[in-house]
């Protein structure tokens, strides 16, 4: 076989990048990775016949190298192959760490989110995302089977946990939820891991008691039509007690408030860092339809499913940060914002993802490398441990 030179381009970077797998799962991980920015796809026969074609080997041959990556070491053993099983979670920290080395900037803020997204009832991802100009990439993640009835605590613990020493203690976190991961639990977690939750509560039930009150509100009446902005020191829950800042915006046109719980003070927390929390929807849409179509799989298996997601993260993140690349070379010699603004206010008329692959779709037509050069940090910014997640 005779190696693809783009292809060992890319298995070189993610050598670097992930330290701890062996040659074989980094060469399967960089194949189902580019397979995937090229062919648009997730799909093990459209990447099979894409890699046959490049490395000019048999179609078979490449087939059952990619089927092997994901497979257990027990269905690999039956036929005497004695590679052992690649271990997702063991990806995870080096993901983040990969993350946090591109973006160096003017902040030490950091703005993740944790969601739950469901494939028909087929698998239900619970995911810890970075958002970053429009999208968010999974830094970890574990695949349930829908059907199944068990508690999600312990696995959102175990994700939480894989990365906790992976972001400096001086850099700032925030962690958003939606309303239906909301925990009491949860928000305790998050702030032992010396992160900040933003968490989501439902405005329809449940009380609030404002610091130095003996009374309780209900929360449904935090804000309403003439008053559309709050925040303050507050005891949610009368049963659970949760001593908490409240933050509330109600804008017009929405059908419900954001009613937002953290542990930072009023003074130093905006409702706009929630905002970001959208993005991971647009990520949902680059994995799962318009991107590597995750959504028409045909992996059973949750532990396969979760190497799959391994390898879309890798290449979402190639994607995004090849199109950010792009739009920083466009608009060079102006001063980056280094406070991310609510995403609305910046509009733009491509994803990130979708310039990351036309500028890769330029660069073969016109041939060039693939850029994978925008997936090393300057050396400038090696020295500054600075984050920024801006959305322009």
């Amino acid at each position: 076989m005779k190696l693809n030179q783009h292809l060992k381009e890319w298995k070189k970077v993610l050598s670097s990048k992930f330290p701890n797998l062996s040659l074989p799962q980094v060469s399967g991980l960089a194949t189902w990775s580019l397979g995937m920015v090229m062919t648009q796809s997730s799909s093990l026969s459209r990447i099979s016949t894409l890699i046959a074609q490049i490395n000019q080997e048999s179609e078979n041959t490449a087939r059952q190298r990619l089927k092997e990556w994901y497979k257990e070491g027990t269905a690999k053993a039956k036929k005497g192959n004695k590679r052992v099983s690649l271990e997702v979670r063991q990806c995870f920290a080096p993901l983040l760490r990969w993350m946090m080395e591109l973006h160096p900037k003017n902040t030490r803020e950091l703005f993740m989110a944790l969601d739950a997204t469901t494939l028909g009832t087929k698998f239900t991802v619970l995911s810890i995302n970075v958002l970053y100009h429009g999208s968010a990439v999974p830094v970890a993640w574990k695949v349930i089977q829908a059907t199944q009835k068990s508690r999600w605590k312990p696995y959102w613990q175990e994700l939480l946990r894989a990365l906790k020493e992976i972001v400096p203690p001086h850099d700032k976190v925030i962690l958003s939820a939606d309303r239906g991961v909301y925990a009491h639990w949860l928000f305790t977690e998050i702030v032992q891991l010396g992160w900040h939750p933003f968490l989501r509560i439902n405005h329809h039930r449940g009380q609030y008691q404002p610091a130095g009150s003996t009374s309780w509100h209900p929360l449904a009446c935090v804000v309403d039509s003439t008053t559309r902005h709050w925040s303050g020191q507050v005891t949610c829950f009368p049963s659970n007690p949760l001593n908490c800042c409240l933050l509330a915006r109600w804008d017009e046109g929405y059908a419900d408030p954001w009613l937002i719980v953290t542990d930072l003070p009023a003074a130093d927390a905006s409702i706009h860092g929630y905002g970001f929390r959208c993005w991971i929807e647009c990520s949902y849409r680059d994995l799962k339809s318009d991107g590597w179509r995750w959504g028409k799989t045909r992996v059973q298996s949750p532990e396969r499913a979760e190497r799959y997601w391994l390898a879309m993260a890798v290449a979402l993140l190639w994607m995004i940060s090849c199109g950010r690349e792009l739009e920083r070379v466009e608009t060079e010699g102006f001063e980056e914002d280094s406070t991310p603004s609510p995403p609305s206010t910046h509009p733009r008329q491509l994803s990130c993802f979708v310039q990351g692959l036309l500028t890769i779709l330029g660069r073969l037509l016109t041939h060039q490398s693939l850029g994978l050069e925008s997936l090393f940090p300057l050396p400038s910014q090696l020295s500054s441990p600075s984050l920024v997640f801006n959305s322009s």
